[in-house]
């Protein structure tokens, strides 16, 4: 699909640009601050698609705190996902996340980091779908190895993380915090609610939501049929990873799970 992009410089006598930059409300100087603050920012284009909208215009996301737009820059036809700090956010600025999202990055989870500054979170563009709707669209010959290769790959993320001892803190909502990219390759999403003072549950956590508790859990139990372990064993090995989260434990819930 082919897009078309804005110029920075171009944005303010755009009204539905200007709305999206200081969403939900914002003053025309609050307004020209932002404009000021992403020209600064390392990217000269952006534009406004993606399968969310604010009024008639589309976006990538939207969440409590912020929205998410697509970006460009123009020299090395790089693509990033900016995230807009909204006027109405529970967060002062985009530092927290930024700094959780390079320290995962260290861990070799999430979108690559480019920059941010108080009101913009700018990272590497994780093209791809939601998981739930990957999900939706497995099938044919191959399925069942296709969904064990990106489980097995989003739980070793979350592994990453606990090694790191970064809570991603709403990887359970895995609909909303895991995108499948074409080549199936998943890249864990969103985190504004990151922390390094709770004590990790990000292995437990998406074993639980992708197999147990969560809107697909039922879907994965299809593809796996006869083959899906008890939900008394996967406990089982929960308990045991979450007394002693380590490699050995790891590798022995892999093992239960069939994702070797």
């Amino acid at each position: 699909m082919r897009r078309s992009y804005i110029p920075i410089d171009g944005m303010a006598s755009n009204p539905d640009a200007m709305a999206v930059i200081g969403y939900p409300t914002a003053t025309p100087r609050q307004k020209a601050a932002r404009m000021r603050e992403l020209d600064g920012l390392g990217i000269d284009s952006v534009s406004f698609s993606g399968p969310t909208t604010i009024g008639k215009t589309s976006i990538l996301g939207k969440g409590y705190v912020g929205i998410v737009i697509l970006a460009r820059e123009t020299a090395s036809r790089r693509l990033f996902a900016v995230k807009i700090r909204r006027t109405d956010s529970p967060r002062p600025h985009m530092k927290h996340e930024g700094v959780l999202l390079k320290a995962s990055n260290q861990a070799g989870v999430g979108p690559k980091l480019h920059r941010y500054s108080r009101n913009f979170l700018v990272m590497e563009y994780a093209k791809g779908v939601k998981i739930g709707d990957w999900l939706d669209g497995l099938n044919g010959r191959g399925t069942a190895a296709r969904l064990r290769g990106v489980i097995k790959s989003i739980i070793t993320d979350c592994f990453r993380l606990d090694e790191a001892g970064i809570d991603h803190g709403e990887i359970s909502k895995i609909t909303k915090h895991v995108i499948v990219s074409a080549d199936d390759h998943p890249v864990i999403i969103d985190f504004e609610s990151a922390s390094v003072d709770r004590r990790p549950s990000n292995v437990t956590s998406i074993t639980q939501a992708i197999f147990i508790s969560s809107a697909i859990a039922k879907k994965v139990q299809r593809v796996y049929g006869s083959k899906m372990p008890t939900k008394e064993v996967i406990i089982s090995n929960l308990r045991e990873y979450k007394r002693k989260p380590g490699r050995d434990t790891l590798d022995e819930l892999v093992a239960t799970l069939k994702l070797v």
